[in-house]
């Protein structure tokens, strides 16, 4: 893929609107091109910006009384008096319910949040096992993996060894999803891989296990005790919903997040 290409692509790849083939290629080109690596930097940091700022202004309560009164004043003047004015107050409310739908529509238009974190979390599954980086810290040990996140995140992220359950803990790496750093474990069984993100959420503490499917890989996602969790594999649906299950029932219950620290470069 061309940088030509990539540039004309590159909106849509941050708003999750491209399929997975696509998306991999222009992943792919970003790694081996700091030129258009920056543009796609420079983006996300303008979107992160817009998603941050006062764009959008709700109209205000009274302007319906505006437009009723601008309408009454303009029939006295122009409008046949025959016209009741009950005439002229439903039209008044079309007017009225017209801007508010025409204010909204970029937020109805607009991607679910949810559908474009689950590209985002399978584009970096499918990523890892294509570049050939699956892990930054290769290990079955859970007492190796969970210390070398200490400093590199800004949460400790719960590390539990299911080998004796068929799912051996492979190792860890950091992965960047929904804005942020987060921890990425690796599990296996047999000959699939599966990738467990893990960080901090904002929603409920505890929330009920969601599950999607896109394009053969299965899906898993939850919060528990102010975490985010997002299981994602090829693995077959009820092994994967098992392993879902041991990390549910062997993750603690208390997790450390500590305040976010933000450098000016």
């Amino acid at each position: 893929m061309s940088c030509n290409d990539v540039q004309n692509l590159i909106d849509a790849h941050i708003d999750a609107e491209l399929d997975l083939v696509r998306t991999l290629e222009i992943e792919q080109h970003l790694q081996e091109c700091s030129d258009c690596a920056q543009l796609y930097k420079n983006r996300q940091s303008m979107r992160a910006a817009i998603h941050t700022g006062s764009l959008y202004h709700k109209a205000p309560a009274h302007l319906q009384k505006r437009i009723q009164t601008s309408l009454r004043q303009t029939g006295k003047d122009a409008m046949p008096r025959r016209i009741p004015w009950r005439l002229l107050s439903v039209v008044a409310s079309l007017v009225v319910v017209t801007i508010m739908t025409w204010s909204l529509l970029p937020l109805f238009s607009a991607p679910p949040v949810e559908e474009s974190l689950v590209q985002e979390v399978l584009s970096s599954h499918v990523r890892s096992l294509m570049a050939n980086h699956l892990v930054d810290v290769a290990s079955t040990d859970q007492h190796t993996v969970k210390p070398w996140f200490d400093g590199k995140l800004d949460f400790s992220p719960p590390v539990v060894d299911l080998a004796s359950q068929g799912f051996p803990l492979i190792g860890g790496r950091l992965d960047y999803l929904d804005n942020r750093p987060v921890a990425a474990l690796v599990y296996k069984y047999r000959n699939h891989y599966i990738n467990l993100f893990i960080w901090p959420s904002t929603q409920n503490p505890n929330g009920s296990v969601t599950e999607v499917t896109r394009q053969g890989y299965h899906v898993f996602f939850w919060t528990r005790s102010g975490m985010t969790y997002w299981v994602v594999s090829d693995l077959e649906e009820s092994t994967l919903q098992k392993f879902v299950q041991l990390i549910q029932t062997h993750a603690p219950t208390t997790t450390i997040v500590r305040p976010r620290t933000t450098s000016v470069s």
